[in-house]
C-alpha cells in the first residue's frame, strides 16, 4: 500500500495530495502540465515535498516533519519513461540486466528468461536500442523495471509517443505484468482510453489536488 500525505510547491505550482493506494493498477489522469509526472517524482525520489511524508508498504520513504528521507536508489521503486530512457550503448539484454545486477540477488524474483518470454523480447535481444521500433522499446523498458524486482512500477505516459496501433499492441502487457508478477502500478496518462482498459481505479490531477474519477 502507498500513503501519501504531501504538499510540494515550485514557483506558481503547488501540489496537495493525501490518498491511501491499494489497487492493483491506479490509474492517473490529467492535462499536460497539470501535475502527474511530478506526482510521480516525488513518489520516487527525485523531487522533495515540503510538507508531509510518504509510505510504501508501512516503510516510511520521506517524513519531512521527522528529517526522514530515502534516496531514490534505495525506495526500490521502478520507473518508466514515455521514451522508454535505454542506454543506447548497450545491447538489449544488457538495458534489461541493467538494474537486475545492481540489487542482492536475495531480491531477485524474476529471471531474465521468464520476462524476456513474458514480454515476447527474445528475438531482440543481441540489438541496441537504435535498432528497436517504437514498441519494441517500451516493452525492453518495461523488461528492465521488471528484472528491478521493484515494490513498485510508476508508469510516466508509456505510450504517448505511439501511434494507436501499437498501444493497441503493448497495454494487454500491463496486465500480464501484474496477472504473473504481481508488482502494483501507477499508470499516469492524459488519455483516459488506456485506463479504461487497465484499471476501474482512476484518479484526476486538477487545481493542485488529486480527486477520485467518478466514471
Amino acid at each position: 500500500m502507498l500513503e501519501l500525505d504531501i504538499q510540494f510547491q515550485r514557483d506558481d505550482f503547488s501540489l496537495q495530495v493525501k490518498q491511501q493506494f491499494t489497487a492493483p493498477i491506479t490509474g492517473i489522469l490529467g492535462a499536460s502540465g497539470s501535475g502527474k509526472s511530478t506526482l510521480l517524482s516525488l513518489i520516487a525520489g527525485l523531487l522533495k515535498p515540503q510538507h508531509g511524508s510518504i509510505s510504501l508498504n508501512g516503510k516510511t520513504l520521506c517524513d519531512i516533519t521527522a528529517r526522514s528521507w530515502i534516496p531514490p536508489h534505495q525506495r526500490h521503486i521502478g520507473l518508466v519513461f514515455q521514451d522508454g530512457q535505454l542506454l543506447p550503448h548497450l545491447s538489449v539484454r544488457n538495458n534489461l540486466l541493467y538494474g537486475y545486477k545492481n540489487i542482492a540477488p536475495q531480491q531477485r524474483r524474476f529471471s531474465l528468461d521468464a520476462v524476456v518470454e513474458l514480454l515476447e523480447i527474445g528475438s531482440l535481444l543481441e540489438r541496441k536500442p537504435a535498432h528497436l521500433s517504437g514498441g519494441e522499446k517500451q516493452r525492453v523498458a518495461l523488461g528492465r523495471a521488471v528484472l528491478y524486482s521493484p515494490e513498485l512500477l510508476l508508469l510516466d505516459e508509456p505510450l504517448s509517443a505511439l501511434d494507436e496501433r501499437l498501444k493497441q499492441q503493448i497495454l494487454p502487457f500491463f496486465l500480464r505484468i501484474y496477472d504473473e508478477c504481481k508488482i502494483p502500478m501507477m499508470y499516469v496518462t492524459h488519455a483516459f482510453s488506456e485506463l479504461e482498459f487497465l484499471t476501474s481505479q482512476r484518479f484526476i490531477v486538477r487545481d493542485g489536488g488529486l480527486y477520485k474519477d467518478a466514471v
